[in-house]
């Protein structure tokens, strides 16, 4: 049976809090705290966000699977607390409020364009889009991101490293560094929008400055970069084991998301192939690309589902955020008369933390497929597993260097 990293998220934006289950990592893995906070304290930052991040101290609680420091093999469960919540009491109450009337339940019968609320409504038959807002919030990625931030743990054990970087803002495009920083993390906590080029990152604040002074919002595009990832993780063999469609997929369920490239993506389909395709070379000191290097890594460390062992290179479209100061035309779900969208407050941009949430996404499926492919009961067994397929595929013959 293959192991799996899995698991689910429950709460809403405003409840009481926001919880994780975590499931299929080994025993045995050194997990505090704090990895888990740093991570959620990163997804705070970033310019242009709301007054939601200044009343929120995202930590996280480990409430079970961790004893003494390790991972037990049984269930993670994190539970994060909304500090907001002292202020929902009422509106976000389980039990039924008799005779609160709709100011005081916060009810929302205007939904806003772009945003789940009408859709959500006609789904679920609900005449209120508070009941559907408060999930589709994207609050819901702390309790990824807590779980990425596990999922980062494990692979860090293995040799590999996830980060990301903002690539445009605005429309504002970033000059992408020859060579990349060893940490790309590092480097992009630099700037307050996490860009590497520090000329775009001073427009791109400038530009969230202008959007927030008009009521306005800003989307655009962050790229995620994993290293040290073997070759020959994913399959080709069957369409749901395909490593590239499990990244995209993951990364389009995150809130807002619109597109998803890897490597060069969509510039791939106005090149010719002898400008696109990687070209291999022999290198028997690469041991996690089985003994071959490419000279490139257009294909962004992916190749018929599989791995590579050149970095993995995703980049991730986010739209506008849909909450508007000024708000866009909808109509009254109550009274069925054309109206303004409701007000909710929200980020101005969100492209920075969107990449945090983002690593996550990626570090859970990595996770998945190193446990997919070395996966046992124990860290110790996972490591022996992944040591001997190593050693495997760089030991196989294919002729002198």
């Amino acid at each position: 049976m293959l192991t799996h990293f899995r698991f689910t998220t429950a709460g809403e934006s405003h409840g009481k809090g926001m919880l994780v289950i975590v499931e299929g990592v080994p025993a045995g893995l050194p997990l505090e705290p704090v990895a888990i906070a740093r991570e959620l304290a990163r997804r705070q930052g970033g310019y242009g966000r709301g007054g939601r991040m200044a009343i929120e101290e995202d930590a996280g609680e480990i409430l079970s699977g961790v004893r003494l420091g390790e991972t037990l093999g049984s269930p993670l469960a994190v539970w994060i607390v909304n500090r907001d919540w002292d202020h929902w009491r009422t509106p976000m109450s389980v039990k039924p409020v008799p005779d609160a009337d709709d100011e005081t339940l916060r009810r929302v019968y205007l939904p806003r364009p772009g945003h789940a609320d009408l859709v959500g409504l006609l789904k679920y038959d609900r005449e209120d889009a508070r009941d559907v807002l408060e999930r589709s919030s994207a609050r819901e990625t702390a309790a990824r991101v807590a779980a990425g931030a596990v999922a980062r743990r494990l692979l860090a054990e293995f040799g590999v490293r996830v980060g990301s970087h903002v690539v445009s803002l605005g429309g504002i495009e970033s000059r992408r560094p020859d060579p990349m920083p060893e940490d790309v993390n590092i480097a992009a906590a630099e700037s307050p929008v996490r860009c590497l080029d520090p000329e775009a990152s001073t427009a791109m604040v400038e530009a969230i400055d202008r959007a927030g002074s008009e009521g306005d919002t800003l989307g655009g595009v962050f790229e995620v970069v994993a290293t040290g990832m073997p070759v020959g993780f994913g399959s080709h063999v069957s369409w749901d084991r395909r490593l590239d469609g499990r990244l995209a997929g993951a990364l389009m369920s995150i809130q807002a998301q619109k597109g998803v490239e890897i490597g060069m993506g969509f510039e791939a389909a106005r090149r010719l192939g002898s400008e696109v395709h990687d070209e291999i070379d022999r290198d028997p000191a690469r041991r996690r690309g089985g003994g071959f290097a490419r000279r490139r890594n257009n294909a962004g460390g992916l190749e018929g589902g599989t791995t590579t062992g050149e970095p993995v290179v995703v980049r991730v479209a986010m739209k506008p955020l849909s909450s508007l100061m000024r708000p866009l035309d909808s109509v009254d779900v109550h009274t069925g008369e054309k109206a303004r969208a409701v007000r909710e407050r929200s980020d101005v941009c969100a492209v920075p933390a969107a990449g945090i949430v983002g690593e996550a996404m990626v570090a859970i499926v990595l996770a998945d497929a190193l446990l997919e492919k070395c996966g046992g009961d124990s860290l110790a067994e996972t490591r022996d597993h992944f040591e001997a397929y190593l050693d495997r595929i760089a030991d196989r013959h294919f002729g002198p260097a």
